[in-house]
């Protein structure tokens, strides 16, 4: 018998989804024992092309590997910054972007790009499919990590060759997200985007389209 989902679930789902925030302020303490794992094992429920299970997770606790890291946020992160108008740039400026140095936890995910399991199925026409299973993999992650109360941060100002050489790992794997994990420092329900300044959401009405 499948499951039933009344409207407690229902809603407690929807607030799930609220909640589920981009989190750049973190705390410094440690995940609880065996947590990570726990939410690890829930992310890995997550569908797949084939059912090909393409991430490949890599959990970065060398100190010189994530310093290295950070280094190279930075760098970019200023690159970024001088691409802006000085408006623009002077609110950019303000933004906290990653929480690299306070995350207790840093997940570099990875898509195995010539993975053998699955067979190849429902990749021949769209073989990006792999990259787009790694992603509903880390989306899952979030939840979960949600659910928990902690916190996922991704960190996308970064140079995907350099924390490929930096983690030593695969040629033919690509980087998909790096991720900060931990206690969130503050709670809010709205993104820091938003509440900054930089861009709200909008009505998901002007990206419907009928043909």
């Amino acid at each position: 018998m499948p499951p039933v989902f009344d409207e407690r679930f229902e809603h407690d789902f929807e607030t799930l989804l609220h909640w589920r925030r981009d989190v750049r302020r973190f705390r410094t303490e440690p995940l609880k024992d065996g947590l990570l794992d726990r939410l690890l094992d829930l992310a890995d429920l997550a569908p797949s092309v084939g059912n090909s299970q393409p991430w490949r997770v890599v959990l970065v606790e060398d100190a010189g590997r994530r310093a290295r890291i950070v280094a190279g946020f930075e760098a970019e992160n200023r690159v970024a910054l001088d691409a802006y108008e000085p408006d623009k740039a002077a609110l950019y400026a303000r933004l906290k972007l990653a929480g690299l140095r306070e995350a207790p936890v840093h997940l570099a995910v990875f898509c195995d790009c010539v993975t053998e399991q699955g067979h190849g199925l429902g990749r021949r026409t769209m073989p990006e499919t792999l990259q787009y299973s790694v992603v509903g993999m880390i989306q899952t992650l979030w939840l979960a990590a949600r659910m928990h109360g902690v916190g996922v941060g991704w960190v996308s100002i970064v140079d995907p060759a350099a924390v490929h050489d930096t983690l030593d790992v695969p040629a033919e794997w690509q980087l998909v997200a790096y991720l900060c994990v931990g206690y969130p420092q503050e709670e809010h329900i709205d993104p820091e985007l938003e509440r900054e300044g930089w861009q709200g959401r909008t009505p998901l009405s002007t990206r419907i389209f009928r043909r």
